[in-house]
């Protein structure tokens, strides 16, 4: 519980100052301002009073319990002070002071001292290095930001003091209601998951919004995340996606997945929102704080212009919501009034000389209608239209009705009034159309996510467990890290997935001698654990045959690969039944540093680098999760069919995807996998090309 943040009895402000332009005097004074109405202990040895509040020399000096002290001092003198909060037995600190961590070695180590302190005294830090918090529910401002927001059911986390501040200057200029802003800077104690946990269980709070630059536990911001996302909106916004860092991967998941696709991956997992820019989580905010949640897809539009309601149709049919389609009795409805020029089917047009009453109608037959889950109303400002009327009309129509509605007033001055309006009363409005429809549907997956975290389920196989953890305990043992093709698919079949079978020639003798008592089309593919792209090498030769030749793609493909990569340990070649039917899928598992283990799948074969056609998730996954692995992959509707391909077994893909969740959670170890092809066919799938690197 963080409760003394936002609900201190008394506060300490160590650093207040006399000296108006200081940090010491504005958060002293924004502290007063905000009609704080518990007690307030200025600290400053230099000085007897501040804003006509008795000035103490030190904290110990405070003749009162403190419950939280603020810290707005030179970074050398803060673990003095944390000191001696700590024997004073305050509860929490909040330390605005920087010159910590983030100047470098000299200041991680007052960081690590400072986490020290806290951790001896039992008392929980926010900062260093931090804007500060407020609470305008319990009129607590205790920040340097210029002013406190109005009240309402936002609450606001940030790593970013100045983006803090410019979200907190956007609320008061739009009047936009928060509960809670919290800076909370390096995080050396309260995090993220902290904060994210507190605020969903605070009754004043609706909506939680972050910005965040990195994660502290990710498996932990799963967790919490999937918890809090279950009972309120999580919209976040993060800085830092492109790909730092990585290590030279072995396999082509581990070159695909970067931090930025598994934080992607884990906010999917846990129903939390993602905004791209400042400018979406702003939009999303305002429709969650404001409306209800979208119940379906289904959009009716209303508007008095025909190019707004167009770009409005594009975005809804782009982005997979729908324009609803209304009752026979809603259009004929709408005939009774609406002039004979108008469209009655959705977008509704009213034309530009509609008029607020015109507008009202409109507005009732399409809400009301049952195949209708939410609406736009658009308005452009034309002679005749009453803008602040119709503002009033749709505010009337809106509280009668259990569905969400977004507004897009179009313009400038003309539209400012009726926006204000709109805005008093909770009426989300948007600069473009495509912006309020961006908005709704970030609200019909919210739900759509949720409803489904609530069914998914982790499947759990029988499966040779023991056989599995024998030979990895080998590989330990021996010092091997990287197995090829042969093991790898003996350790998949193990977990029940279906693999090929194959031969393992180390002369031509071999490859002659195996063509002559097996008559079949057999494919021959180079066997090292120092070449990863055998196409490249020259290590593949398909539709062989005869023993001829057999012998001859031998030593082509020993040849090649010796002079693609002179020193690599070539172990010999694999003949493998050619499999003509079906289509090459590729499932893999890389290892991110912060959220653990990735599974991936995408279009196999030699074109998953190059067309990225891929998905990914955190492990262990459910079945819905599988299904939507599968599902978000453009080339999904190949295997479910297209044109002369017939549909593939796609529960098998299913399958296998649950079954190496299960392999990877039940072996950690397992640093990176790919099973490159997959081969799916009508019934069944079969693992035709395995690797695996281990961790130990």
């Amino acid at each position: 519980m963080l409760e003394f943040f936002f609900k201190p009895k008394s506060i300490c402000l160590v650093g207040a100052s006399t000296n108006p332009e200081k940090l010491g005097f504005k958060i002293l004074k924004n502290i007063i301002d905000g009609k704080y109405n518990g007690r307030i202990f200025p600290v400053n040895p230099n000085a007897d009073t501040i804003l006509n509040l008795k000035c103490y020399k030190n904290v110990s000096e405070i003749p009162d319990f403190v419950d939280l002290a603020l810290i707005v001092i030179p970074s050398d003198y803060v673990c003095d002070i944390a000191e001696e909060c700590g024997k004073k037995g305050v509860k929490g600190l909040i330390v605005i002071s920087a010159g910590f961590k983030e100047t470098g070695q000299e200041g991680q180590k007052k960081e690590e001292k400072l986490k020290e302190i806290i951790k001896k005294y039992n008392m929980r830090l926010i900062g260093p290095n931090c804007l500060g918090i407020i609470d305008t529910k319990n009129r607590l401002n205790a920040s340097f930001a210029s002013d406190m927001p109005p009240e309402g059911k936002i609450s606001f986390i940030t790593q970013s003091g100045a983006l803090g501040t410019a979200i907190l200057d956007w609320a008061i200029k739009e009047n936009i209601g928060f509960s809670k802003f919290i800076s909370f800077g390096n995080k050396a104690d309260v995090n993220e998951i902290d904060l994210i946990e507190e605020l969903g269980n605070d009754p004043d709070t609706n909506v939680i919004l972050l910005y965040l630059e990195g994660i502290s536990d990710g498996r932990k911001f799963i967790d919490i995340g999937k918890k809090v996302s279950f009972k309120k909106p999580i919209i976040v916004i993060k800085a830092g996606k492109t790909e730092k860092g990585i290590k030279a991967a072995i396999s082509h998941t581990g070159s695909l997945s970067g931090s930025d696709i598994a934080f992607d991956s884990a906010i999917k997992q846990s129903g939390i929102i993602r905004a791209k820019t400042v400018e979406e989580l702003f939009d999303y905010s305002l429709i969650f704080s404001y409306q209800p949640i979208l119940k379906g897809k289904n959009i009716g539009i209303i508007t008095n212009a025909g190019g707004p309601s167009v770009m409005a149709v594009d975005t809804i049919e782009e982005i997979g919501l729908k324009l609803a389609k209304f009752s026979p009795q809603t259009i004929e409805k709408l005939k009774s009034f609406l002039p004979s020029a108008s469209n009655v089917y959705n977008p509704v047009d009213v034309l530009g000389d509609a008029k607020a009453d015109r507008y009202e109608k409109a507005i009732e037959c399409v809400i009301s209608d049952q195949n209708v889950d939410g609406i736009m109303v658009i308005l452009t400002p034309q002679i005749i239209t009453q803008i602040e009327e119709t503002a009033e009309s749709i505010v009337r129509k809106s509280k009668q009705y259990d569905k969400p509605v977004v507004t897009c007033f179009m313009g400038g001055k003309r539209v400012e009034q009726g926006i204000k309006i709109l805005k008093e009363n909770k009426i989300p409005n948007y600069f473009s159309p495509e912006r309020g429809i961006f908005s709704l549907k970030a609200m019909f997956d919210y739900r759509k996510s949720i409803e489904e975290k609530s069914k998914g389920k982790i499947i759990k196989f029988k499966v040779e467990f023991e056989k599995v953890r024998r030979k990895i305990e080998y590989f330990r043992q021996q010092k091997i890290d990287i197995i090829g093709d042969i093991e790898g698919r003996e350790i998949l079949s193990f977990y029940g997935i279906n693999v090929i079978n194959s031969f393992l020639a180390k002369s031509q003798q071999d490859c002659e001698e195996f063509l002559k008592e097996n008559q079949g089309v057999y494919v021959m593919k180079l066997v090292s654990p120092d070449i990863i792209h055998k196409t490249e090498a020259g290590g593949i030769k398909l539709n062989i045959k005869e023993p001829k030749e057999g012998k001859k793609a031998f030593t082509e493909i020993i040849d090649s690969a010796k002079k693609y990569k002179p020193n690599a340990n070539i172990i010999g070649v694999q003949i493998q039944p050619m499999i003509k039917e079906g289509i090459e899928v590729i499932i893999g598992v890389s290892k991110d540093v912060q959220f653990g283990h990735l599974i991936m799948f995408g279009l196999g074969g030699i074109y998953v680098e190059l067309l990225k056609d891929v998905s990914f998730r955190i492990i262990p996954i459910t079945d819905i999760d599988a299904d939507y692995m599968i599902n978000e992959i453009k080339t999904s509707k190949i295997l479910k069919g297209f044109r002369n391909i017939p549909e593939m077994d796609i529960n098998s893909i299913k399958d296998t995807l649950l079954r190496i969740s299960q392999l990877v959670s039940d072996f950690p170890e397992i640093e990176e996998m790919d099973i490159n092809p997959l081969i799916v066919k009508e019934k069944g799938c079969i693992a035709v090309d395995v690797r695996l690197r281990f961790e130990f």
